[in-house]
């Protein structure tokens, strides 16, 4: 018995080393790689030192750390996989600034599309308490913050962004994402600013965040199905939008997205889906409920005529809208119609449920409706009545 329980025993000693190893973490603190963190050294070539470490290192998990307390400055990065180790932690928990000047920057083959790009990295979580500086206000419209493609299992959580030039956030060719606790705060003037842009993108869970723009707080393009969004508040901005889809006559789908409890604080739109003319494929198996407005324009938008530039032509072919729910909607609208379903013609909107809606427009006067070629069906307490909507 006694030589069974020393027998035992060593087996233990050795086992348990084994398993530290197997799940160890490793990790990579940028300053060891050269980072000043004092917000006026560029710190880009030590950031990229230390991910390709964290991406070449053999253990299990690797996490590249950017430390509390210190600012880095930073050019465009590029963070490629794929990684040796299963699992990549991205912890940003300092803050990120962009240089001040566009003539400052240092971008590879002229190239300034993205500040931050991951590409091909699986299993990838970036979180922290961070905040993300893009100084935006002298070049917007020129480059998005962060944008992750090409990859499985991502997760982002509790980062700031603020002021970036472009998009802040985007998600490319992704499966199977968590987004949450973010938040976003650029100006309302500042152009095609949008928070989250969703792109060829599936599985994707975003709750939990508060997002303030020049665009669309989320925007959902082609190539995306089985989204839900929840928990989110948006102002200023352009709403939450499927699309634009369709544009230079092209083929788009999206599908399967539910999008729950919002509160829209001053925004251009509420909930909306935006197609060009002449395009083809479908927006379609969509649920909007538990959203309140406060002071949004058009709280509920379908326009199946979205054409942003002057000159716009007229075509007869159009993406499919169809099976899309709007449930408990309430709140108040700043402008007229705050439900606008604009459908065309020759393929107009099918399936469309309301479902308990109360608005009101923000002088006490009653919201109106305008409705073409939208056919389903009006539930539960409407106000106002939607008489327009085609029964079907």
């Amino acid at each position: 018995m006694e030589k069974l329980l020393k027998l035992f025993l060593l087996v233990l000693t050795f086992s348990v080393p084994l398993f530290g190893l197997t799940y160890s973490d490793t990790k990579f603190n940028v300053i060891k790689f050269g980072a000043v963190g004092n917000g006026r050294t560029d710190d880009t070539n030590a950031f990229s030192r230390a991910w390709e470490a964290t991406c070449k290192s053999s253990s299990t998990s690797s996490t590249m750390e950017v430390p509390s307390g210190k600012t880095f400055l930073i050019n465009p990065l590029y963070l490629d996989g794929p990684c040796n180790n299963k699992i990549i932690n991205v912890e940003i928990n300092g803050n990120l600034i962009a240089p001040s000047e566009p003539s400052k920057w240092r971008c590879n083959n002229n190239a300034c599309d993205n500040w931050m790009d991951f590409r091909y990295v699986d299993n990838l979580s970036i979180i922290g308490h961070g905040v993300i500086n893009g100084r935006g206000s002298k070049w917007w419209s020129t480059m998005k913050a962060l944008k992750i493609s090409s990859s499985n299992n991502v997760t982002l959580s509790g980062l700031t962004f603020k002021d970036v030039p472009h998009m802040h956030v985007v998600l490319d060719t992704l499966s199977s994402v968590s987004v949450s606790n973010i938040t976003i705060d650029s100006p309302g003037d500042s152009p095609n600013t949008d928070g989250i842009h969703i792109a060829g993108s599936t599985n994707v869970v975003l709750d939990h965040c508060r997002i303030g723009t020049g665009d669309d707080c989320i925007s959902i393009v082609t190539g995306s199905s089985h989204l839900k969004i929840s928990d989110i508040i948006c102002g200023p901005g352009h709403g939450i939008s499927i699309g634009s889809l369709g544009k230079h006559e092209s083929h788009e789908t999206v599908e399967y997205v539910e999008v729950s409890d919002v509160v829209f604080i001053g925004t251009m739109n509420g909930a909306r889906i935006k197609t060009w003319q002449g395009g083809s494929g479908y927006a379609r198996n969509m649920i909007f409920e538990r959203i309140y407005s406060q002071e949004a324009s058009k709280v509920i938008n379908i326009d199946q005529f979205y054409c942003d530039h002057m000159e716009c032509f007229t075509h007869e072919s159009a993406l499919k809208v169809s099976n899309i729910t709007f449930r408990q909607i309430l709140g108040t609208s700043s402008n007229q119609p705050a439900v606008n379903l604009a459908c065309s013609a020759s393929v107009p909107c099918t399936e469309i449920v309301l479902d308990s809606i109360f608005l009101q427009h923000n002088d006490n006067k009653r919201a109106s409706v305008a409705c073409n070629n939208a056919y389903g069906r009006a539930q539960g307490t409407m106000v106002p009545q939607i008489a327009c909507l085609n029964q079907t």
